[in-house]
């Protein structure tokens, strides 16, 4: 079996699959022309990317049980073809409710799957390399935006929202459709060849979820999923607006800012997965939370577009490590049996996040005559929290 398994044949595969699947950290680019275009409030377009990504812990959760009893390649592609199906139906979209059903829903669902499936299998596939091969994985997904951005943005100059919608999901469907052949589920108790797994320790056996709640750290870790994907959600989402509103930019620069952003996003989960995989999860969380608080003072103090940039490039890269270093922290408490299911309720964290980061960081702007500045404070407190968590977690984890 293990002869037969050539893991970074299904890693590549995985990869290719969630660079589809990331489109959605491109949504800023497709935002104001898709409100324009239609006629809807910018604040009824934001909400079909607060239901995509709030949706997030259904398909997770029931994604990680199928993943957890052996349906890996059923999981992975059927829900990749549904969010690129999503996608391109979104080009449809006749009113505010059709959109928060293609994109919202379908497309939110059919992520979820694909990136529950695609994580957990991934981990199994690397129990030497979990930080690196997390990593690789989430990082594909996070430079998603770095090439939509920018054919979004050329395919609505030249037509409109509408069409980019339609084009790229196609596009997604082809490739999810080939990729799909190459994903294979990790076999039961997998050892890559010449590796040794270490003792196991106390108290360390996979755990059910219902054992998992039942664990203070749990709480904890959630807590901080909540605070670390805040402030990387609340840029994911209004990037493009913030660079337009408040360091007065053209649609175009915006555009590309938004993939500066991603590559910052994907570059962050590749260098902290690495880095964790060293010096441990907490300590990598630890910097990667005080460097948000740096990076948003950064926006808020620093005139112009180099403070702009700077913040972007620094929440880019944090955010791609908070992304890194959860799927690694959830499987080393509670082992690698259930880390589907397990994984995916941890997620609740993120989709609290994803449905309130955006809704603060507009209605701020909207008080404050586009300025974002009080969203930026919200996201500081909060991570001098999470700061303030992960120190618990460090004694808590100690004492495990």
């Amino acid at each position: 079996m293990e002869k037969s398994l050539n893991r970074w044949q299904v890693i590549i595969a995985s990869t290719a699959i969630l660079l589809c699947t990331g489109a959605i950290y491109a949504f800023s680019v497709f935002a104001s022309p898709l409100s324009q275009q239609t006629g809807w409030e910018m604040s009824q377009t934001m909400l079909a990317f607060s239901i995509n990504n709030a949706i997030g812990p259904i398909p997770m959760i029931f994604g990680g049980y199928l993943v957890d009893r052996g349906y890996v390649k059923w999981t992975i592609s059927l829900g990749a073809l549904l969010f690129a199906l999503g996608f391109f139906l979104t080009g449809f979209a006749t009113s505010p409710a059709m959109l928060y059903l293609t994109y919202g829903l379908m497309a939110g669902l059919g992520q979820g799957f694909a990136y529950s499936g695609a994580l957990s299998n991934t981990l199994r596939l690397f129990p030497d390399k979990r930080g690196l091969a997390s990593g690789i994985l989430t990082g594909g997904m996070g430079f998603a935006a770095v090439l939509a951005s920018p054919i979004a943005s050329s395919l609505i100059q030249s037509h409109d929202a509408k069409f980019a919608f339609k084009a790229l999901g196609l596009a997604y469907i082809v490739i999810v459709l080939i990729a799909s052949f190459f994903i294979k589920a990790a076999p039961a108790g997998y050892k890559p060849q010449g590796w040794n797994p270490p003792a196991a320790k106390a108290g360390k056996e996979s755990k059910t979820w219902t054992e998992m709640l039942k664990t203070p750290i749990f709480y904890i870790i959630i807590s901080m999923f909540f605070i670390g994907a805040f402030s990387g959600l609340m840029i994911a989402s209004q990037a493009a607006t913030i660079g337009q509103s408040m360091f007065g930019l053209a649609a175009g620069t915006a555009a590309l800012y938004v993939s500066l952003y991603s590559i910052s996003n994907s570059s962050g989960r590749f260098i902290w997965g690495t880095i964790s995989d060293k010096i441990g999860r907490s300590k990598a969380l630890a910097f990667i939370l005080g460097f948000v608080t740096v990076a948003l003072f950064c926006m808020i103090l620093i005139p112009g577009q180099i403070g702009f940039a700077i913040g972007i490039i620094g929440l880019g890269i944090c955010f791609g490590g908070v992304m890194s270093v959860f799927p690694s922290m959830v499987m080393e408490n509670y082992g690698p049996a259930n880390q589907g299911v397990n994984y995916g309720i941890v997620f609740t964290g993120y989709s609290l996040a994803a449905y309130f980061a955006p809704k603060v960081a507009v209605q701020m702007a909207t008080a404050n005559k586009g300025d974002y500045t009080s969203a930026f404070y919200v996201a500081i407190v909060l991570a001098l929290i999470g700061l303030a968590l992960n120190f618990l977690y460090a004694k808590a984890s100690k004492k495990s």
